[in-house]
């Protein structure tokens, strides 16, 4: 798959609808995500939330609101804890954050009676984006969640992004290790990790095609390895990409939602014990959309 249309096409030929549970599902563009997701016939959705606030939003919108179950909590982090609590049930799929702020939506995750961390788990941010400018999807992490990523998370965040592209049609898909420069420099952690994971990859200890470390122009772009003289089965190819912090994830990101028309992304939070859509509360609705979908897609 290289476009979100055909990750629709997909999930509608699925004849099991996942479950949404939308904590503090109150605002315009949630509901109207969480709407469309409905619409498209791949998902059920609850919001969790105060009645009068999602009433407002339907009508204003002109969506009918007996597409959804409404679980009227007025109060924010109740609101929170019973959309958490539907997810560790088992009452629903997949769990998306409303109107409510990142830290309040993660402090429920992480929440050691009734929320969604596995023991000993590593969560990790994991966006996929479908470029104007690149043949197909490029999946990467972590732009959300972990600031500094020690070489056991970069594992972690690595086997993510390859499950990803996986449930995106790409059986071994090729991952770039990104650093500052594709030269070997033992300076800087970020090359010798990724040289590591590269070797690693070699030996077969983890999944996927991985070489690293590699620049960002190299890792996008076969006329810059090529100019380089860069040897790489890899480079100017990939499917997936692990930036060494959360700064360079980030800012990658922001760089081509803000400046690149055309770009389309989705995002989730990965390693828990259901798949998590975080999407920013300024993202806007295709975004939001695009994020359930892929969340309903790792639902095993």
């Amino acid at each position: 798959m290289k476009t979100f249309d055909e990750v629709y096409e997909l999930l509608k030929a699925n004849t099991v609808k996942r479950r949404l549970a939308v904590a503090w599902g109150v605002d315009d563009h949630s509901v109207c995500a969480a709407s469309m997701a409905v619409d498209a016939g791949f998902c059920e959705a609850t919001l969790y939330g105060d009645r009068k606030m999602i009433e407002a939003v339907c009508a204003k919108e002109n969506i009918d609101i007996a597409k959804f179950t409404i679980v009227d909590v007025p109060v924010e982090l109740k609101a929170i804890q019973e959309a958490v609590t539907a997810v560790h049930e088992k009452r629903a799929d997949v769990l998306m954050k409303g109107l409510c702020s990142t830290d309040k939506y993660m402090r429920g995750i992480l929440n050691k009676e009734w929320g969604l961390l596995p023991p000993k788990a590593v969560l990790s941010h994991i966006s996929v984006m479908q470029h104007p400018n690149y043949p197909k999807f490029l999946t990467f992490g972590d732009m959300a969640v972990i600031p500094l990523p020690d070489f056991k998370q970069k594992q972690a965040i690595l086997k993510y992004v390859v499950g990803v592209c996986q449930s995106l049609g790409v059986e071994k898909p090729k991952i770039a290790m990104i650093a500052a420069t594709e030269q070997m420099l033992d300076g800087m952690p970020a090359c010798v990790e990724a040289a590591m994971i590269s070797k690693m990859s070699d030996r077969g200890q983890v999944y996927g095609l991985v070489d690293g470390p590699l620049a960002l122009d190299v890792a996008l772009s076969k006329e810059a390895a090529a100019i380089k003289k860069l040897k790489s089965e890899v480079a100017g190819d990939v499917d997936g990409m692990v930036f060494p912090n959360i700064e360079s994830g980030n800012v990658f990101y922001k760089s081509n939602t803000q400046l690149v028309p055309g770009t389309r992304t989705a995002a989730f939070v990965a390693g828990a014990l259901a798949p998590c859509v975080l999407s920013s509360r300024a993202d806007s609705i295709d975004t939001k959309l695009n994020s359930i979908a892929l969340a309903c897609l790792q639902v095993k």
